[in-house]
């Protein structure tokens, strides 16, 4: 991490460059306003394919245990960044087979090669994918989210949150909702990781989304960790995404399947979703791979509200804001190098 790793990594997130088509970036499925997630249910890849699941939040990802929504074994961002980059089915950034015209096309712009330079002085080929990863990376690595109204109140002793919001605060993390046994931790999303830190075992859960059949499946192309380990007890079992910001990374869930908060605490107060008709049709809190956590609960209309405020208390516009993690070539935005 050096403060010119970090600058060329985010002029690369926003470079279109990054794609086959020199339609989309980084940026394009990641965008700042909405916390580096894309307002989509399902993300949309550069030559249109829709990909079949939303694109998560980049808040705080440098202390994620593990990257996207079901893969236990993406730990690095430089290792995750390769799905977005060549996968196929579908396409995302669709440059598959394009590589050395990508590193041409990079080693052409004098800004770039030069940041490149920088960046790398001890390599004697500076200009390589790997660099590229790296530098990306250490960018995203400085995506930090921590001065919501919460975090004023808790990490800085402001009274910042509401009478609602405080009423909301104590029954997020009540025995009766039991929220943050899955959100929990400073990144509302469950086990971290750093540096000095233990490692700890990421977590995923069946929220009871689903139940085809009866018999606990997913569709096809959404059944969670199962689509890489291939066991029964994995079906439907999505990470928890962080709740920071939640307020402006609507719609929720893995496929997007919910369109707003309110319906969310409807499907857990219920202990899962029922879809009464259709090809996805299910009772949700009746399937078998649920986790032992989704229980339901009872929760009032002022309850519902008071826990909704609480919610928004994590909405951090600094963050949302911040000219450091803009597009350098946006108006009003300018480069510390």
């Amino acid at each position: 991490m050096t403060a010119e790793k970090v600058e060329l990594g985010r002029r690369l997130f926003y470079d279109r460059a990054l794609s086959g088509n020199g339609t989309y970036a980084c940026a394009s499925c990641h965008r700042q306003e909405l916390a580096f997630t894309d307002g989509r249910a399902r993300a949309v890849g550069s030559t249109g394919a829709l990909h079949p699941r939303s694109a998560m939040s980049l808040a705080n990802v440098a202390y994620a245990a593990t990257l996207t929504w079901a893969d236990p074994g993406l730990t690095r961002l430089e290792e995750q960044m390769l799905t977005p980059m060549f996968n196929q089915e579908p396409v995302e950034l669709g440059l598959a087979g394009q590589e050395e015209a990508l590193m041409q096309h990079i080693a052409a712009n004098p800004d770039h090669a030069r940041r490149f330079a920088a960046a790398f002085p001890g390599d004697s080929r500076p200009l390589t994918l790997l660099n590229l990863r790296r530098a990306i990376a250490s960018f995203e690595r400085t995506l930090v989210s921590g001065d919501a109204p919460y975090d004023q109140l808790v990490y800085r002793g402001e009274p910042a949150l509401s009478e609602p919001a405080l009423r909301g605060m104590r029954l997020f993390f009540s025995d009766r909702l039991k929220c943050s046994r899955c959100h929990g931790g400073f990144t509302f999303s469950g086990p971290v990781a750093f540096v000095g830190l233990e490692p700890l075992a990421p977590t995923f859960h069946n929220t009871g989304l689903y139940n085809l059949g009866g018999l606990g499946l997913y569709p096809e192309d959404n059944t969670g960790v199962f689509q890489h380990t291939r066991k029964d007890e994995d079906m439907g079992r999505f990470r928890a995404p962080t709740l920071r910001n939640v307020e402006l990374t609507a719609p929720y869930m893995h496929d997007g399947g919910i369109a707003t908060l309110e319906e969310v605490l409807s499907h857990y107060a219920e202990g899962g979703r029922t879809l009464p008709d259709g090809p996805l049709a299910g009772v949700g809190r009746d399937n078998p791979h649920k986790s032992d956590l989704i229980q339901g609960f009872e929760l009032d209309a002022d309850e519902k509200t008071d826990l909704i405020e609480f919610l928004k208390s994590l909405t951090d516009r600094t963050f949302v804001t911040d000219a450091r993690f803009a597009d350098p070539g946006s108006p009003g935005t300018t480069s510390p190098l």
